[in-house]
């Protein structure tokens, strides 16, 4: 009878990826950095267990979407108080924030609670194509 795999902390060995997003789509771009992220593409891979490895985005102010997305693509937050509900469209938020698009979207697609949240730690996005982590020795990712 075989058993089943379990990684252990000591076996997962962490690397970094730049991906550059430019003329990129925004939710096929995000679902596979999501995927790095989680350690999905390891053979260790464990859902309970953050094997994942870190991802550099640049460029991501160059990002694209299709359709009507720009203008009919809301972002909403609530503050919990009346009248505290902000929405803000794509466009004005690739305009103001382009980082936070690529985290939004990402964020999204990663487990809720406290691993989604350490996985997202390791997500590093830049609205242009510097960054500084050349002490990772980051590998570039062509997707």
């Amino acid at each position: 009878m075989n058993k089943t795999y379990i990684a252990k902390k000591e076996d997962i060995k962490r690397q970094w990826y730049v991906v550059d997003a430019k003329d990129k789509i925004l939710g096929r771009l995000a679902s596979k950095i999501a995927a790095i992220l989680r350690g999905k593409h390891k053979p260790i891979f464990s859902p309970h267990l953050d094997t994942g490895d870190g991802v550099i985005v640049i460029n991501s102010s160059k990002i694209k979407v299709t359709g009507n997305k720009p203008k009919q693509k809301v972002y909403r937050r609530y503050s919990g108080y009346p009248g505290g509900l902000r929405e803000v469209t794509l466009e004005v938020l690739l305009a103001k924030k382009p980082e936070k698009v690529m985290q939004l979207a990402v964020k999204r697609m990663l487990p809720g609670g406290p691993l989604g949240r350490k996985m997202l730690k390791k997500l590093k996005v830049y609205a242009d194509d510097k960054h500084i982590h050349k002490a990772q020795n980051p590998v570039v990712l062509e997707v």
